[in-house]
């Protein structure tokens, strides 16, 4: 196997495949729902006691899933927008 070929032996490129990123982008938006759903639970239900809840830093894990859910709706709106 050659590592260069000509320009004469080289094949054209493919035309690229069209895909629907609607769906990835909505399953990947759910997915962050439910972590925020999951990361809200164990927020709310954390014991007092153990100073989790209101340790400094706490909260990362809440903005993280909100920004996640957040350039998810952003994705779907961008690709929405892009097919018309």
């Amino acid at each position: 196997m050659r590592l260069w070929l000509k320009d004469s032996e080289r094949r054209p490129d493919p035309l690229p495949a069209r895909t629907d990123a609607r769906k990835a982008l909505f399953v990947g938006t759910l997915l962050w729902l439910v972590a925020l759903g999951a990361a809200l639970i164990a927020h709310w239900t954390a014991p007092p006691a153990s100073g989790a809840a209101s340790a400094p830093g706490a909260g990362w894990g809440l903005w993280c899933t909100l920004i996640g859910v957040g350039l998810g709706l952003g994705g779907l709106t961008w690709v929405q927008l892009r097919r018309r």
